[in-house]
């Protein structure tokens, strides 16, 4: 712990050990205090002062990974209501994945992307999440999960290999968690317009209470050496692109295209739907910027994003604090609700729910909400027994924290 905070927190501790003397001498009654049941560090956190009126995020992602549950319309229902139960206030369905739409997207299909995602018996995904998540007072913000990220064999990527941008040397392709992947370019009108009317038509079809974008509405920082890219810096600089990707003017031109384009997806919500929560989940800012081209600093600056969700996915609490007590997030939260994503399990990979306790605990004192990734791993695809796992979600949420409120009829 950095030694500006223990300095902070010695009055506080020593307050309440006065206090706690105070109430034995006094003759009150007695107090069980016990250690928590989680690693915590050496001392208490201090709450991270923030505006009353932010209500606090308590959500989780639904990917692909749950596809299972979200086609079948009875666990959907049996899912929503074990989240509301547990104090849960919002859901983020996916949406766009692997170069496929998770609903029945008329500007999908017309890119030549055939809708594979419907549910076991005919049913609209999407609807169906966003109708039972409402039911039980919850928050339903369709995520965009891949942003300008495809898989190389996709059909969006077959019909359209002028889309892709590509690195210096020519490859159009790169590794992520998802596997190979290549990057639609982010500075075509083409990209833009495509991803632009997938927003919109998902805005206009659907009682959304907003629309989440993720790290991967970005781009590496090696890429942006197609011929379009490189003429169209030429024709606005007057200079070469330079042969080193991170050289400070050729980052900020493209990060600053990609902010513009935030703008519109922005502009293109709010025209259809003016109270949606325009919500993004970014990598921490270092990587966010200097990897993926994310200047989401610039973003919350320009007044452009209403919710943020950090993901700091992290197996080891001392990694996982080093992120969450950085500087911009400490600034975010100051003005608009921010919360910090929550790695709760890979399939091949279970999370322990003490670290999961942890990571919460240390969250919440900072003032800061949470969202899990992702639904199944919450309690099903877990090294615990459910009962347990949900027990200590139980007790991690133990009073409401409604976003209800929040949710207009537009």
């Amino acid at each position: 712990m950095p030694s500006q905070l223990k300095r902070k927190l010695k009055p506080w501790i020593l307050l309440f050990w006065t206090a706690l003397l105070a109430v034995v001498m006094l003759g009150g009654p007695a107090i069980a205090f016990s250690p928590p049941a989680v690693p915590w560090g050496d001392t208490p956190w201090e709450t991270a002062p923030i505006p009353q009126s932010f209500q606090k995020i308590r959500g989780v992602w639904l990917t692909t990974n749950d596809i299972n549950v979200l086609r079948d319309s009875a666990r959907v229902q049996s899912a929503m209501a074990e989240l509301s139960q547990l104090n849960f206030n919002t859901v983020y369905p996916v949406v766009w994945n692997s170069g496929y739409a998770l609903f029945p997207s008329v500007v999908a299909q017309r890119a030549g992307i055939p809708y594979i995602h419907r549910g076991a018996a005919g049913q609209d995904i999407l609807a169906d999440v966003i109708n039972q998540a409402h039911r039980q007072g919850l928050l339903a913000i369709p995520w965009f999960e891949f942003g300008f990220m495809a898989p190389p064999s996709s059909e969006l990527v077959m019909a359209h290999p002028d889309w892709l941008t590509q690195r210096q040397n020519g490859s159009q392709t790169s590794g992520s968690a998802a596997g190979e992947v290549v990057w639609l370019n982010p500075f075509k009108p083409e990209v833009q317009q495509f991803i632009t009317n997938l927003v919109a038509e998902i805005a206009v079809r659907y009682d959304i209470d907003g629309i989440q974008f993720d790290d991967h509405t970005a781009l590496p920082s090696d890429f942006g050496y197609d011929p379009y890219t490189v003429a169209l810096y030429r024709q606005e600089t007057r200079q070469a692109v330079p042969s080193n990707p991170r050289d400070p003017a050729w980052m900020r031109w493209r990060a600053d295209k990609i902010t513009d384009f935030v703008a519109q997806l922005n502009q293109t919500v709010k025209q259809h739907r003016p109270q949606a929560i325009f919500s993004v989940s970014p990598n921490p800012y270092d990587t966010a910027y200097n990897s993926f081209l994310q200047d989401w600093v610039g973003w919350i600056n320009r007044g452009l994003v209403d919710e943020l969700l950090v993901q700091i996915y992290r197996w080891d609490i001392n990694s996982f604090t080093d992120q969450m007590l950085r500087p911009e997030i400490q600034t975010a939260q100051t003005q608009i609700p921010v919360g910090i994503g929550i790695l709760t399990g890979l399939r091949n990979r279970p999370m322990p729910m003490s670290m999961i306790q942890a990571q919460v605990m240390r969250s919440t004192a900072q003032g800061l909400g949470v969202a899990f990734f992702y639904y199944e791993s919450l309690w099903y695809d877990a090294p615990e027994p459910v009962e347990e796992r949900q027990a200590r979600f139980r007790d991690l949420f133990s009073v409401p924290a409604s976003r209800f409120s929040l949710r207009r009829q537009v």
